[in-house]
C-alpha cells in the first residue's frame, strides 16, 4: 500500500505532462507537415502516450483484483489508489484532447460531446462516489487496447498523399485496423456492458453509487459504444466502395 500512495498522481501534473507532449508533436515532431493534419498528428501522439499505459496499468490492476471479471462485478469495494491513478491519467488526456478540440475544431459537437460525457463518468467516479473505478477499468482497456493500431492507421491516413509508404501502411493497415476495433467495440464492449447493466440492476451498486449516477453512466457507457460501432461501419462502408476502384484502376 505505501508503494501505491507513492504512484497516486497529481491530476495538474499529469494534465501538464500531455500538454507537453502535445506542444513537442506541433512544435517539432510534425513541423513539417501540413497545417491541416499538424494538429490531429500532435492529438494522435498524445492519444498513444495515454492508451497504451492506460491498457498496461488497467491490466495489471485487473490481474490484482477479479472484480472486472464477467463472473464477478463487485462495486462494494472503494477505489483503490492505483485505479484513482488510472483515472486521474485518462482525466488528464481527455482534459489536454478537448482542449485541442476546442482550438482546432470548435464545431465538432460529437468528439467533443464524447469527451465531455467520458470525463463526466471518469470524474463523479474519482471525485463523488469513490467506487466502481474496477469496473470502469475494464471498460478502459476495451477503449484503449486498439490505441497503437488506431493511431498509427491515423497518421498514416495524414500522409499518405505526401508519401509512398504512407500511402502502402494506410492501405495494408486499413482492414486489419478496421477488424480488430469491430472485434473489440463490436463484440466485446457490447458484451461488458451488458454485464455491466445487468450488475447494475442487480443491485449490486446500491449503497455505494446512486441509481440516478449509475443510469447516466450506462447511457454515456452504451451511447459511447453505438457511436464507436456507427463510425467503424462507415469506415468498412468507405472500404468496401472504394476497393473496386483501386482494383480497376491497378489493372488499368
Amino acid at each position: 500500500m505505501e508503494t501505491l500512495t507513492i504512484l497516486e498522481p497529481n491530476l495538474l501534473g499529469f494534465s501538464l505532462v500531455f500538454f507537453v507532449i502535445y506542444l513537442f508533436g506541433y512544435f517539432y515532431m510534425f513541423k513539417d507537415w501540413n497545417e491541416k493534419v499538424r494538429s490531429d498528428a500532435s492529438s494522435c501522439v498524445m492519444s498513444l502516450a495515454h492508451g497504451t499505459p492506460a491498457v498496461i496499468l488497467s491490466i495489471y490492476s485487473m490481474l490484482q483484483n477479479s472484480q472486472t471479471s464477467f463472473q464477478n462485478l463487485d462495486f462494494s469495494t472503494q477505489n483503490s489508489p492505483l485505479q484513482e491513478m488510472i483515472l486521474e491519467y485518462s482525466i488528464a488526456y481527455f482534459l489536454a484532447d478537448l482542449l485541442h478540440y476546442f482550438v482546432f475544431y470548435p464545431s465538432d459537437v460529437l468528439f467533443i460531446a464524447h469527451h465531455l460525457a467520458t470525463l463526466y463518468v471518469f470524474l463523479t467516479c474519482r471525485f463523488v462516489v469513490h467506487h466502481g473505478a474496477a469496473t470502469l477499468i475494464g471498460l478502459l482497456v476495451i477503449a484503449e487496447i486498439t490505441s497503437p493500431c488506431q493511431n498509427t492507421w491515423s497518421l498514416s491516413r495524414y500522409r499518405k498523399i505526401d508519401t509512398p509508404v504512407a500511402a502502402k501502411l494506410y492501405e495494408k493497415l486499413s482492414p486489419i485496423f478496421y477488424l480488430f476495433y469491430s472485434l473489440v467495440r463490436g463484440i466485446l464492449g457490447p458484451l461488458f456492458v451488458y454485464k455491466m447493466g445487468l450488475a447494475f440492476a442487480s443491485g449490486k451498486a446500491d449503497g455505494v453509487i446512486s441509481r440516478p449516477m449509475w443510469i447516466s453512466w450506462m447511457v454515456v457507457i452504451v451511447s459511447a459504444i453505438l457511436v464507436s460501432i456507427l463510425w467503424v461501419m462507415s469506415l468498412w462502408v468507405d472500404f468496401f466502395r472504394e476497393r473496386p476502384k483501386k482494383q480497376l484502376k491497378k489493372y488499368n
